[in-house]
């Protein structure tokens, strides 16, 4: 397997590229046990229509010279529609949320062939460290198994619940940033 190299991305440029991120959603929740992806339509309209517009939105993608990950997150605000679906949320993270230390890695997403390799835990590193949140909030699938023993290996816990009103809930996993 070759070296993955991590490019970081700007708005109009993951607008531009968003058939090239569907297509790396595709591959890595087509076999996802217990996940119904979002079909591609979808998962090009929730990154194009909500995640993108997101204020302090950041995407990196990783390569080898082909596209193997991707991931994506913003920060998010207490008084945000977002911050409103989020259930049993911690006061302490209540309190970060309403001075914008709270970053949310909306996606986190590796090829299957490509997996076992750190690709997930660099990309993840990577977007935290320019991110430079307090908290770090990650959104799970409830059977997600195998996102759930990635974030557990990285010493996340589960914080929460998020309940869209168009959408399953997601379990929510969190980790701080060391002072």
């Amino acid at each position: 397997m070759g070296m993955v190299f991590l490019r970081r991305l700007s708005r109009w440029q993951a607008e531009s590229q968003r058939e090239q991120i569907a297509d790396i959603h595709n591959a890595a929740y087509r076999d996802a046990f217990g996940e119904v992806p979002l079909e591609r339509q979808d998962f090009i309209r929730r990154l194009t229509d909500h995640d993108v517009q997101q204020e302090d939105f950041d995407l990196l993608l990783a390569s080898d010279p082909a596209l193997v990950g991707a991931a994506y997150g913003y920060r998010v605000e207490r008084d945000s529609a977002w911050w409103r679906e989020f259930e049993d949320v911690p006061v302490e993270i209540d309190e970060l949320a309403g001075s914008r230390q709270v970053f949310v890695v909306a996606e986190l997403m590796v090829v299957p062939s490509r997996r076992r390799e750190r690709v997930a835990s660099r990309m993840l590193s990577d977007l935290l460290a320019r991110a430079t949140p307090q908290v770090a909030l990650a959104l799970l699938a409830p059977g997600d198994t195998v996102a759930r023993t990635a974030y557990q290996s990285w010493n996340w816990t589960k914080t929460g619940q998020l309940t869209p009103h168009d959408a399953p809930p997601k379990e929510v996993w969190s980790t701080t940033r060391a002072a």
